[in-house]
């Protein structure tokens, strides 16, 4: 089977990660894989090519370029002639589903990893793509979206859903492994002693994740947890940063959250982590759950998306937009002592590896691709 996968960038992200992790698998499979991307380079470019891996960029130009991006694309499909095109991510799909329109014997499977949106924090090129999405679902050949929840947003939404499956995201849980020695050296870069105990948020700095009310959580702990350190991993629009920062001055809180960017080793971020929290108000399966739980990491999360499927009866779930709940379900597991946490982070590893696998997601996934190439 000829695939190639559709996806706007490569750099880091929970979607990128699994368009990189997926195309290596199905490659290791015996198809034959290439990925095409709008705009060239990111963070995950030399990976795919040092697994063999084509990459081919179209070069998009401008946000706004339509006309000339959308014909290059359909030279590069029209000269590879794949199978099926894989599109992750809501532009990714409309773009495939105009594509086919041009091209009509063109196979396409849909990625949508969203559960639902709340589309006033975006400009209006978001907002509108995915109005097209749904308008355009009926052109897919597939949809595969990776939660229940998604199921669920979908046909609330009006999206095709009579060719519809759901496979959760996987990780590869022999890199995502217990292994604290790795965190050390991560926990001494950020300046944190080892009697310090370690809350850390992994996720872009962008309004869906809702660091606030992290850093709300944060200022109710640290009265009753004095020897605590809180700490946001991710990138993120620099503005947005910045009313970030000055929230945590206004909470008393400048010398307890350390802002540390992107990272290229994130299983030795989850070994230095204490507790992962997950504040999002809206997500699909989110990764950072399954890779902190793989790593033996106690996780709390907001009850969005799939995730109380993720986190079963360990950790801890709470209402979105509560800080008061997050910081009692943070303080809980805190109060555990050292064999009961390891204990229930084991059980979590246990759960990640026999539900959220990277076997399991890339066999399932083969699954569809080639019943829609036939």
């Amino acid at each position: 089977m000829k695939v190639r996968f559709l996806i706007r960038s490569l750099q880091r992200g929970g979607a990128e990660r699994q368009c990189v992790a997926l195309a290596k698998g199905l490659r290791q499979l015996g198809h034959d894989v290439g990925v095409l991307v709008f705009y060239s380079g990111g963070d995950l470019y030399d990976e795919l090519l040092a697994a063999g891996i084509p990459v081919e960029s179209v070069g998009k130009l401008r946000r706004w370029e339509l006309v000339g991006f959308l014909q290059r694309i359909r030279r590069c499909l029209r000269r590879e002639r794949p199978d099926v095109v894989y599109s992750l991510l809501q532009v990714s799909n409309v773009v495939a589903a105009v594509e086919k329109l041009f091209v009509p014997t063109l196979r396409v499977t849909w990625g949508i990893r969203t559960a639902s949106m709340d589309l006033t924090h975006y400009d209006r090129l978001v907002r509108v793509s995915y109005w097209l999405e749904a308008r355009l679902s009926r052109f897919a050949d597939h949809i595969i979206v990776n939660s229940e929840a998604g199921l669920r947003y979908a046909k609330v939404e009006g999206y095709r859903t009579d060719r519809i499956s759901v496979i959760p995201n996987g990780i590869d849980t022999e890199l995502f492994a217990p292994d604290r020695s790795k965190g050390k050296s991560v926990r001494w870069s950020w300046g944190i002693r080892d009697e310090e105990v370690v809350i850390g948020l992994v996720g872009r700095l962008d309004p869906i994740k809702d660091h606030p009310t992290f850093l709300r959580a944060a200022a109710l702990v640290v009265r009753q947890c004095p020897l605590v350190k809180f700490v946001c991993i991710g990138g993120g629009d620099s503005a947005y940063k910045e009313s970030l920062v000055a929230l945590c001055a206004e909470l008393a809180l400048s010398a307890r959250v350390i802002w540390a960017g992107e990272h290229s080793d994130m299983p030795a971020v989850y070994n230095a982590l204490d507790v992962a929290c997950l504040t999002s108000t809206a997500e699909g399966c989110p990764n950072t759950l399954l890779e902190a739980m793989a790593c033996g990491v106690l996780c709390v999360a907001t009850d969005v998306g799939d995730s109380k499927r993720i986190l079963g009866e360990i950790g801890g779930i709470v209402p979105s937009r509560n800080s008061e709940a997050l910081a009692g379900a943070i303080q809980e597991l805190l109060r555990m002592d050292g064999a009961e946490r390891a204990k229930q982070g084991q059980m979590g590893r246990d759960r990640i590896i026999q539900h959220f696998s990277l076997e399991r997601l890339i066999g399932n996934t083969a699954s569809v691709l080639e019943a829609t190439a036939r």
